[in-house]
């Protein structure tokens, strides 16, 4: 059995994030996606809109996903390491240094596989970043 490691914030879902782990799952027999700590939202990108319980059970409820955890809110390779997949999957634009995951895997003795999925959904509002900044433009355009 083959199992695949997809990983993500999933801030506010959207047809992109199904893209992503439809494509990931079709890399194996199971995918198990380990969710951003609110810690390491607020860390790296300085916002948290909806919290990270929410935001796994909303994960948790795709038919496409085996199981969902959340990341560890200090290492981001304990949950690999509990996990051991074969396959750890990248979406086209998440911020990865893929170089220095390989190294990680390694010095914990992972023989994980890094895959980037380059299917990407590239119209209309296909990112969380893009849906905010849509929502905050409506916002400030209805208070003006």
């Amino acid at each position: 059995m083959t199992t695949v490691v997809a990983t993500g914030v999933f801030t506010i879902l959207h047809p992109g994030h199904v893209l992503y782990l439809e494509e990931a799952r079709k890399l194996g027999d199971k995918l198990i996606v380990i969710v951003a700590r609110d810690s390491m939202v607020e860390k790296k990108k300085n916002q948290r809109f909806v919290s990270e319980k929410q935001r796994l059970a909303v994960v948790k409820a795709l038919k496409t996903v085996d199981s969902a955890v959340l990341g560890d809110e200090e290492d981001i390779f304990k949950p690999i390491e509990e996990i051991k997949p074969d396959i750890i999957a990248l979406g086209k634009d998440q911020d990865f240094d893929v170089e220095a995951l390989e190294k990680g895997l390694r010095d914990r003795g992972l023989k994980a596989k890094i895959v980037r999925i380059e299917k990407y959904w590239d119209e209309g509002l296909h990112s969380s970043r893009h849906i905010i900044a849509k929502i905050k433009e409506q916002e400030n355009a209805s208070q003006g």
